[in-house]
């Protein structure tokens, strides 16, 4: 059997434990002679596997007893518009920080319905790190404030986050989401995509205050409606089953493989810093993002050549490091090294970049 160094943003590589159980289950399900792809949602056996995988997120991320948690579809893009929906209610304004595309996008899908004030962007150079936020500038009645975590596409994470007061703060964790622990406390709304570090495409899931929900405009749809989905135990229609069967195994594996959140950002910790050491003493490839605001998920890197640049990427892929091209608007390359990256995988990464960087220069 072959399996490559899948490097890819998303979707992205899964435990080989839960892709084998996953395999072992896949006919039937604890004995009961069905596929989870096949068996009602509505079902006993199909109850404990969504309520499995709630108290497994629940646990694992230290989730306090006043956040809802929404199993929910239409990828973390939906929530671009059910954010100013549900909460822009008040002033009709929410402030916003531009560190990528994906807070670019959701900014301007939120300044349909809401006054989405733009209060610091880092666009000047090619979101390269994470603009150095004023408390002063922020809109002091907001509904909310927004920032995008950690940034895919550009490599980016915030390790401080802005100090909104009363302000709820709502951040995309889609690239993030259980790679280190987080205070969920801090924040109004959490929201993220699976495919990065939770399952495969899919499922995206929303953790949010209780005291946010149920005030939604009137104009808002049914199904971007969070408290539509609070009220039925995300079963107001059917979910994404199969997805969240997959969520709950990758919630058992982080906590019984790896030992918990804190494990886990041991891990990633060390992944990280293999990478960016080599990248900080090559005479060949260096990182694009600022030292201080690097992401422990994605990193980008780039030789300055792009003949080179794509040179490498064919190689890597012949190699069997797949997925490493970095993305358009920052060319290069990208290694996204999400939980399920072994050590191993990384180190080979960097082994072979040496190899080339060898012959190459």
């Amino acid at each position: 059997m072959k399996r490559v160094y899948n490097f890819s943003a998303g979707p992205s590589m899964l435990p080989q434990s839960v892709l084998e159980r996953a395999a072992n289950e896949m006919l039937d399900y604890e004995g009961s002679g069905q596929s989870v792809m096949e068996m009602s949602h509505r079902s006993k056996i199909y109850g404990t596997i969504i309520e499995g995988a709630e108290a497994l997120l629940r646990e694992v991320m230290n989730i306090p007893d006043n956040y809802k948690v929404l199993f929910l579809q239409g990828g973390a893009s939906t929530q671009f518009a059910a954010i100013p929906l549900n909460l822009g209610v008040n002033s009709g304004k929410a402030d916003y920080v531009i560190t990528g595309q994906w807070a670019t996008k959701a900014q301007k899908e939120a300044a349909r319905y809401i006054d989405a004030n733009i209060v610091a962007s880092s666009k000047d150079k090619t979101f390269s790190y994470i603009p150095k936020l004023d408390p002063d500038t922020f809109t002091k009645d907001a509904d909310y404030f927004y920032i995008c975590m950690n940034n895919t596409i550009y490599g980016t994470v915030y390790h401080e986050l802005p100090e909104t007061g009363n302000v709820p703060l709502v951040a995309d964790i889609s690239s993030c989401i259980l790679s280190q622990p987080i205070d969920v406390s801090k924040f109004g709304i959490l929201y993220a995509g699976a495919q990065k570090n939770m399952a495969p495409a899919g499922l995206t899931v929303v953790i949010i205050r209780e005291d946010l929900i149920g005030h939604a405009k009137d104009i808002t749809p049914t199904m971007l409606n969070y408290k539509t989905h609070a009220d039925n135990g995300s079963m107001f229609n059917t979910p994404p089953c199969y997805t969240i069967y997959i969520a709950k195994l990758v919630l058992e594996w982080i906590k019984n493989d790896i030992g918990g959140l804190e494990k886990m950002k041991e891990i990633n910790e060390k992944k990280a810093s293999i990478l960016y050491n080599f990248l900080d003493n090559s005479n060949l490839f260096r990182g694009t993002v600022v030292p201080e605001d690097r992401s422990l998920m994605n990193v980008p890197f780039v030789t300055g050549n792009e003949e080179l640049d794509a040179k490498f990427v064919k190689e890597a892929t012949e190699n069997d490091f797949v997925n490493i091209k970095g993305h358009r608007t920052v060319g290069g390359m990208r290694a996204s090294i999400y939980n399920a990256m072994p050590i191993e995988g990384v180190e080979k990464l960097v082994k072979f970049m040496g190899e080339f960087e060898a012959r190459n220069i």
